[in-house]
C-alpha cells in the first residue's frame, strides 16, 4: 500500500518513444515568425543607462583582471629568471 492508502504499483509504465514529428505538424515560416516576434515582446530589454552602466562595469573588471594577471605575470618571471641565473 502506498503513503495515501492506494495500492502501490509495481511496474513503472513504459516511456512512450519520441521520433520525428510528422511533416503535417511542421510549423510555417511565417507562423513561426509570428512567434518570434511575440516572444522578443515579452523581453524586458535594458534601457540606454543601463547598459551603459553594465558595459563600465565589464570594461572597469576587465581592466582590473588585465592588471592582475599582468603583474602576476611579471613577478613569476622575474622570480623563474633570478632562481636560473648563472
Amino acid at each position: 500500500m502506498g503513503p495515501d492508502g492506494a495500492p502501490a504499483l509495481t511496474e513503472r509504465p513504459k516511456p512512450t518513444p519520441r521520433g520525428p514529428r510528422p511533416v503535417s505538424q511542421r510549423t510555417k515560416p511565417a507562423a513561426f515568425l509570428r512567434g518570434v516576434r511575440d516572444e522578443l515582446r515579452k523581453v524586458a530589454w535594458p534601457t540606454r543607462d543601463e547598459v551603459s552602466n553594465y558595459s563600465m562595469v565589464v570594461f572597469i573588471s576587465l581592466a582590473v583582471i588585465i592588471l592582475l594577471i599582468f603583474v602576476l605575470d611579471l613577478t613569476f618571471s622575474k622570480s623563474v629568471l633570478f632562481l636560473f641565473k648563472t
